[in-house]
């Protein structure tokens, strides 16, 4: 089993998301288990301060150092292993290889920031800091979320078919190729033939060609650190020369 546990304002936040669908079935079979604790819990004093002004002045709150160091010592106490995990946009961006590699953990603690952020003293504590992107939320509950569904689901017996993540897009690099179901045909459109034929080798060659055309055309700035063999490359120029010449046409 895999422990993700979560220190929040807002424990509330995390119940219905994993409550239900692929993840909840996960915590119900007991290969994961995603406990939220609130930041509170930790806090002293008579109203249980979290968050406190900022020396040197300035708009909004900052969380105090004195809950979220005892919050971690408390968890990594109970498992020494643990990664601790900040949320935070000035974190590096998180990217499906960070999921990989996170996903061959034991256990992660997520530390949830909210307001101006974290007071600088607790990121000591703290292993790994990752942002979901170039903008702000209201807090890190939501990153953190996203992260764990992106791990999680990386998980043996998590997804339904073991070879549902290796395939995603991201996995090698690229981009997913398309998908088709029932049926055949809708609103004129239809399903490739190639699909249809119960040809794997063309079906397999048929897909990795639509990856590549697909990252071309939409991601062309993942092919300089995607994993491409010699006949990829040959069919990458294929693909470049078919769209150079639909531009001229």
């Amino acid at each position: 089993m895999m422990f993700f546990e979560v220190v929040t304002l807002f424990p509330e936040m995390f119940d219905s998301p994993f409550a239900c669908s692929i993840l909840g079935k996960a915590q119900a079979k007991g290969l994961i288990r995603i406990n939220a604790h609130p930041l509170r819990q930790w806090a002293s004093g008579r109203h249980l301060v979290t968050d406190d002004t900022p020396y040197g002045g300035g708009d909004g709150m900052v969380l105090k150092p004195e809950p979220l160091a005892a919050a971690i010592d408390d968890l990594r106490r109970n498992n020494p292993q643990s990664k601790v995990l900040m949320t935070t946009p000035q974190g590096v961006p998180f990217r499906q290889s960070h999921a990989e590699l996170l996903a061959k953990e034991p256990s992660l603690i997520f530390v949830c920031g909210r307001y101006e952020g974290f007071d600088e003293r607790i990121r000591s504590r703290v292993d790994l800091e990752y942002s979901l992107g170039d903008f702000v939320l209201t807090g890190g509950e939501l990153a953190a979320m996203v992260m764990i569904d992106a791990i999680a689901r990386l998980r043996p017996g998590v997804l339904g078919a073991s070879g549902s993540a290796v395939t995603d897009s991201f996995s090698d690099g690229l981009l997913e190729h398309p998908h088709y179901t029932r049926p055949v045909e809708f609103e004129g459109k239809k399903v490739p033939d190639v699909l249809l034929s119960g040809n794997h080798a063309a079906i397999a060659r048929w897909r990795r060609r639509e990856q590549l055309r697909r990252t071309l055309q939409r991601r062309p700035d993942l092919l300089a650190t995607a994993e491409l063999s010699t006949q990829d490359r040959d069919e990458l120029q294929r693909l470049r020369d078919e769209l150079a010449e639909n531009d001229d046409a």
